[in-house]
């Protein structure tokens, strides 16, 4: 029997969200094409547009989420689809650009140190993907102002924006380590658990305050800002930690439950 103009209607909805997710696997995708054609050649521009791909894909990412609850077709089949693009896109995405971006330009004169290279970026990707696997598990369990550990998307912007600061491939051994550093740390951010203040936090004057400041900042710094902010977003998040440790509680920390 031949389905109604609103049937097809109603699956053209529910499919909606997840075109919206393709959309963020292609930029995934198109950021992973770049950077392996242009590991031969560094070409700055090139590895800056890798970059940008994926916060375009985080965009994307977002969005897919948001088209979901405004239409009402949250599904699993959307959930596991979701899991999987990120995956891709915020962990071998970035971990291959990161790896093309630090290393490829000194293999012949470093092999052993491109290998250690190579380990530190799966460092990247094992621990984003540690990283979804909690988070998938402890949906509802958690106080959902706070995320346990960075969360993958921030962590995949992270090293993003040092390429879109920086563009210019690392040239010696100094800068290859330092890339290395990155990694490793930003990964083992992701699977610690230290509280990272979530979008569901309460709006307040400061906020908006904090807005007005980055803008004025990206102004001012153009694409050095966004390496600035992350510096700033996990050094804060740090010292909110070590504060509710030591009994602070100027902002309410997040609330422990039993399961």
């Amino acid at each position: 029997m031949k389905p109604s103009r609103q049937q097809r209607l109603a699956r053209a909805k529910f499919a909606l969200p997840s075109f919206v997710t393709l959309l963020s696997i292609a930029c995934g995708f198109g950021s992973i094409v770049i950077s392996v054609d242009n590991a031969p050649v560094g070409n700055p521009s090139d590895y800056r547009l890798a970059a940008i791909l994926l916060v375009l894909a985080g965009v994307f990412d977002a969005l897919d989420g948001f088209v979901a609850r405004a239409t009402n077709t949250q599904s699993d089949f959307g959930v596991q689809l979701d899991s999987i693009a990120d995956v891709m896109n915020f962990g071998c995405a970035p971990g291959l650009l990161l790896y093309c971006y630090g290393f490829a330009q000194m293999s012949a004169a470093h092999p052993t140190l491109v290998r250690m290279g190579g380990l530190a970026c799966f460092v990247f990707v094992a621990c984003g993907a540690l990283r979804l696997a909690r988070f998938n598990v402890m949906v509802g369990r958690t106080d959902p102002r706070y995320f346990v550990g960075m969360p993958i998307t921030a962590g995949a912007a992270c090293v993003a924006a040092v390429v879109v600061a920086w563009p210019e491939p690392a040239a010696g051994m100094a800068q290859a380590f330092l890339v290395m550093l990155l990694m490793v740390a930003v990964g083992a951010l992701m699977v610690s658990t230290i509280r990272f203040p979530s979008s569901k936090q309460p709006k307040s004057k400061a906020m908006f305050v904090a807005l007005g400041v980055c803008v004025l900042l990206l102004v001012l710094l153009q694409t050095r800002f966004f390496a600035l902010f992350f510096v700033l977003y996990i050094s804060a998040a740090l010292l909110l930690n070590i504060a509710w440790q030591g009994g602070w509680r100027g902002i309410s920390p997040p609330k422990v439950y039993e399961d």
